[in-house]
């Protein structure tokens, strides 16, 4: 027994490059499980984000388990790298409110627009034009947009705690805050912000434990008032989604191509996807690479095409089951934290999301309540959001706040984005409007081909949307 224990041990360290690395067994497998842990909201979450589409919650909840587990394999197995991935936090509201919701879009036809990107990205992947897109788009537009979505995301979780609402003649304002469900929510967003400022290591599972926390307390409340029956979460007492589920959205990207490119818009959707998937990733790979040591003399990723096709593989197969964009997720770095160097730690959490399938928490309380006919709010996973796009917009931190091109495209792209209620209006029109700034200057030189090409192709896209197609 001893003795295979040794082998065993002995070829997960050659394979893994565990020692190579300073690292490991037990290392790896404590930093395997705290990624996980700490990015598992993100099954209820972006089950209950697509369901508004018209998938079923069940369905998307699997398809996220499984298209989690194959590009964390992937990313262990393949790339080395100690990196989870799963659907993206805000490229998920893109697909709901953006794609479906806006541009009437259907949930098949999202789905085969991610499935494009996910190729397209694969193509970038294995060839120099990775280095020439990521080349061509400016620093702080990558900031930009990243804080942008950040801006976004957080919007949409106020909207879904109700603490946001809608108004006739302000466009928005401040909802019921004595509202039993809109309290719920507060609580958790307290809670979570609460955890997080402890700065220690329970603020790596602050989403987590708020979310548990919150939905328990809703149930406790629903239970003991009987007047908050219907405003409280429930405990339905069964799981949220198993492997069987998926066949109602499997394949589905396939039949909708046609329907898809038969549409002007896909493309600049298509493009949008690959955009924020592609720079999402890089820079969460990059930090994560730092981090952990992985970055070579000149400050390039060891094995990052690996790690950038692991990536495309999970949205292809996310796509094809069922979900939303797939990335890398910057929670990664709780794992580094725990001392997580190689790709064992991804490997355990692509296992703990196939376990998830069969064990996961009955979490049946993250669901929308219906507090008045059709409004739903969603207090006991809105906080996530909120959080989420929070730390998002750190990178802004990182910006040339003494460059005035710059700063005035930062500020178009962020707000053209919450207040369109559109990433990819929010990216075109930052794109545009630095193009166009920096062609008045002599510094129009500094901007790339490329980067003028990208900035035309939205413009086209807007005289096709609003001139060709009314």
């Amino acid at each position: 027994m001893e003795d295979i224990v040794e082998k065993i041990v002995s070829s997960l360290n050659k394979f893994f490059k565990i020692k190579e690395r300073d690292s490991s067994i037990s290392k790896e497998l404590i930093g395997g499980v705290t990624i996980f842990l700490a990015m598992v909201y993100v099954l209820p979450v972006n089950a209950g984000m697509l369901s508004a589409t018209g998938m079923g919650f069940a369905a998307v909840f699997a398809a996220t388990a499984i298209a989690a587990a194959v590009a964390s394999l992937v990313m262990g197995l393949y790339a080395n790298y100690p990196v989870g991935l799963a659907s993206g936090m805000g490229v998920n509201a893109f697909f709901t409110y953006t794609v479906c919701d806006a541009l009437n879009f259907t949930w098949q036809e999202a789905l085969a627009a991610v499935m494009i990107s996910g190729v397209l990205f694969l193509v970038l992947s294995v060839t120099g034009l990775r280095r020439m897109v990521i080349n061509a788009i400016p620093k702080d537009l990558k900031l930009a947009v990243g804080a942008g979505i950040g801006f976004f995301i957080a919007f949409i979780g106020f909207k879904n705690a109700g603490i946001i609402v809608s108004h006739g003649s302000t466009f928005v304002e401040l909802g019921n805050l004595a509202h039993p469900t809109v309290l719920l929510g507060i609580f958790g967003l307290f809670l979570v912000f609460g955890l997080y400022a402890l700065n220690k290591r329970i603020s790596s599972f602050a989403i987590i434990i708020s979310i548990l926390l919150t939905g328990i307390v809703g149930v406790v409340l629903g239970a003991i008032f009987p007047g908050l029956e219907g405003l409280m979460p429930v405990l339905g007492g069964v799981n949220l989604g198993g492997i069987g589920d998926v066949q109602s959205t499997f394949g589905q990207a396939f039949t909708a191509l046609g329907s898809l490119l038969s549409k002007p818009t896909a493309y600049a959707v298509i493009f949008t996807f690959l955009f924020v998937d592609f720079f999402d990733t890089a820079g969460t790979l990059v930090a994560v690479g730092h981090d952990a040591g992985l970055l070579d003399e000149n400050g390039e990723l060891i094995d990052g095409d690996k790690a950038l096709l692991a990536d495309a593989t999970g949205t292809i197969v996310g796509a094809i089951v069922g979900t939303s964009t797939v990335t890398s997720y910057i929670e990664s770095t709780t794992g580094i934290e725990s001392g997580a160097r190689t790709g064992l730690s991804a490997t355990v959490v692509g296992i703990l999301f196939i376990v998830s399938l069969l064990f996961y928490p009955l979490f049946s309380f993250v669901g929308g309540i219906e507090v008045e006919p059709g409004v739903y709010f969603s207090p006991v996973t809105s906080m996530a959001l909120v959080f989420v796009g929070a730390l998002m917009i750190s990178s802004l931190k990182d910006i040339n706040w003494n460059d005035t091109i710059v700063v005035s495209a930062t500020f178009i792209t962020i707000v053209t984005m919450v207040l369109s209620f559109s990433i990819a209006e929010g990216i075109a029109f930052g794109f545009i409007f630095y193009a166009f700034m920096m062609s008045l200057t002599k510094r129009r030189k500094d901007v790339s081909l490329v980067m003028y090409i990208l900035a035309a192709l939205f413009v086209i896209n807007f005289v096709i949307k609003f001139l060709i197609l009314v």
